[in-house]
């Protein structure tokens, strides 16, 4: 039992990690149009980028991947800025069910660039053999679905305040919101080591 909360708890580090507000960042873009009543969509939407974090991690763990930090670095706030500004572009309209598929499929995408980014620490935190490491990686993505869950549930009440108690429309929110992320996200791409090359 003990060795479950140490990786659950290294999982709800890693994205409550205040220093590294990244994965919190893309949450919030990810969580910005929707509503209490959305909570099943919302909850799909994060297990399916928690999938993705996780495959990403089996992967480098097995040795099937590996790519340069700079890179993951730099393609990290690029998935934030692009959920952002689709947001900032679609706010106030309806989503059709056609997107949907596109939608769970980018996250997915995202998921695993999410994780490609902690993969080369975890792998260092674990010792052993790659298939020794597959029971510390499952608590470790418990560990990340609770805690973005957390952040995605800190959001919708929020927002549930904004609209409720300062009369936003459910549109301003998500313009405010995506706007605030782009401009937090564009000093971050512009600072990437990559551009050092």
């Amino acid at each position: 039992m003990s060795q479950f909360w140490i990786y659950f708890q290294i999982g709800l580090k890693h994205v409550l990690d205040i220093h590294a507000y990244d994965h919190v960042l893309f949450l919030i873009a990810l969580t910005v149009p929707y509503a209490f009543k959305d909570w099943k969509r919302i909850l799909l939407l994060v297990s399916v980028f928690t999938i993705g974090h996780t495959v990403a991690l089996v992967l480098s763990v097995f040795g099937i991947i590996t790519v340069k930090v700079d890179l993951v670095e730099f393609l990290i706030p690029i998935t934030i800025l692009i959920t952002a500004l689709y947001h900032l572009f679609t706010a106030g309209k309806t989503s059709k069910n056609d997107g949907v598929n596109l939608l769970f499929f980018v996250t997915l995408f995202f998921g695993i660039i999410h994780g490609l980014g902690f993969s080369n620490y975890f792998k260092t935190i674990l010792g052993g053999s790659a298939t020794s490491k597959l029971l510390p990686l499952g608590e470790f993505a418990l560990g990340i679905e609770v805690a973005q869950l957390v952040v995605v549930f800190v959001v919708l009440i929020l927002s549930y305040i904004v609209q409720t108690v300062f009369r936003f429309s459910k549109r301003d929110w998500a313009l405010v919101m995506s706007a605030f992320i782009v401009g937090v996200v564009i000093p971050m791409i512009i600072e990437s080591p990559i551009w050092n090359r």
